[in-house]
């Protein structure tokens, strides 16, 4: 059964990538539902599942904690520095930097892969979270890089990782700082990437109502 519920999700990460590639031309709302569903995942979903992992295992609070305080700050780092011109930004004309859109798209697909391990150790119950929030990470990926490509190899990435957990175990303290990191890096590209992306060009209520759809579909889909 887990080869079947890592097939679906892998289905459910195509969908999203083609409603996203598709409706480019409501990109805007778009931006703004993705932003409202990363900040939902982190508050709806890691963290307490971080806060369950440490009170089951009795790993120090801190260490995930420090590892979410680590990826927001170690992907602020990188992308400043990727963006670090020669110049003042504004002797430049309107630009783009494409290259920080695919890292991010490259470091959630390292999150898919991982899904794809949840699913491999967790089953059934694990699976359905997964594979209803994965309709929106496919959205996500659009937001981020807008390639087929990169959305196609993201769709693989859960297979993939269930594949791996018929060779190993994770540790649970490994879980738990992997969840950190990656509830840091969350973090930074809602806040930072794709809200204010979602607004650039001008505010509207229609986007501002997507995002706070983005917050009720993460907060229902948590709690089913």
């Amino acid at each position: 059964m887990v080869y079947l519920y890592s097939f679906l999700t892998f289905a459910s990460i195509l969908g999203g990538g083609y409603i996203g590639l598709k409706y480019k031309d409501k990109l805007r709302l778009i931006l703004g539902f993705t932003a409202g569903v990363l900040l939902s995942v982190v508050a709806f979903d890691i963290l307490p599942e971080i806060f369950k992992l440490v009170n089951t295992t009795g790993i120090n609070i801190i260490f995930p904690m420090t590892a979410l305080v680590s990826g927001f700050f170690i992907f602020h780092i990188f992308e400043k520095m990727l963006l670090i011109h020669h110049a003042h930004e504004d002797v430049y004309g309107k630009h783009k930097h494409p290259h920080v859109g695919i890292a991010s798209a490259l470091a959630l697909i390292g999150h898919s892969f991982m899904d794809g391990v949840a699913i491999g150790f967790g089953g059934g119950i694990v699976a359905v979270a997964i594979i209803s929030h994965a309709f929106s990470d496919g959205l996500i990926n659009v937001s981020l890089a807008r390639s087929k490509a990169l959305i196609f190899v993201h769709a693989l990435a859960p297979i993939l990782g269930t594949l791996v957990t018929r060779l190993f175990v994770i540790p649970d303290n490994f879980i738990l700082i992997y969840l950190g990191f990656f509830a840091g890096f969350l973090l930074y590209i809602g806040a930072s990437e794709i809200l204010p992306e979602a607004h650039s060009e001008h505010s509207s209520w229609k986007t501002i109502a997507m995002t706070l759809i983005g917050v009720v579909f993460i907060f229902l889909i948590s709690r089913l």
